[in-house]
């Protein structure tokens, strides 16, 4: 059932948002040099390793780590980088990876390729048996904000009380976190 409800709403989301993600690549592309989509290393389930799409809001030249961990992050972001990760406009290409089944809908947020605290946690507290999301419990509770046992502690809520009723929660609660840029770090 989370698969079918997955596909639909990744189909629905390349019809509505096609128009728009296509002015935001040109916008990325008009504002620095370089792709205007970034593929990720990412985490998925069983700890699998997948490619992620995000439209690109650091310079192409910034080191592949979480942005808490550059030293001087504003330095490496891109003219619309900031609005785009405010809005979560950036993470709009991720409905393919959905469409595509190495993300979900709702989910723990894929930790990157080089999180061994995240993923061990996440191992530790059975959270790498899930899909990850494109936004999820611990997105909606904080985001940038948690350190990383909170984010596991959150994820691992998410795995205990699991259903489409929750998901509808979460995702209803993430139009009002993306409006607002509520949790965002740089």
């Amino acid at each position: 059932m989370k698969r079918l409800f997955d596909i639909l709403c990744a189909l629905a989301g390349l019809i509505v948002l096609a128009i728009p993600m296509a002015l935001i690549a040109l916008a990325v592309r008009a504002t620095s040099p370089g792709p205007a989509i970034h593929w990720s290393e990412r985490v998925g389930r069983g700890n699998g390793r997948f490619w992620m799409p995000k439209f690109r809001t650091m310079r192409i030249d910034t080191p592949q780590v979480a942005t808490h961990l550059l030293s001087e992050p504003e330095r490496w972001v891109t003219p619309i980088g900031r609005f785009l990760r405010k809005t979560s406009l950036d993470e709009l290409p991720q409905v393919w990876s959905i469409l595509v089944g190495d993300m979900s809908v709702v989910g723990p947020r894929p930790a990157l390729f080089n999180q061994d605290d995240l993923v061990a946690l996440r191992t530790a507290a059975g959270v790498h048996a899930l899909t990850p999301g494109l936004t999820g419990w611990a997105q909606i509770n904080g985001r940038d904000e948690l350190s990383i046992p909170d984010k596991v502690a959150l994820d691992a809520e998410y795995l205990d009380r699991a259903s489409l009723a929750f998901d509808l929660k979460i995702i209803a609660a993430t139009v009002g976190a993306a409006l607002t840029g509520r949790g965002v770090s740089g």
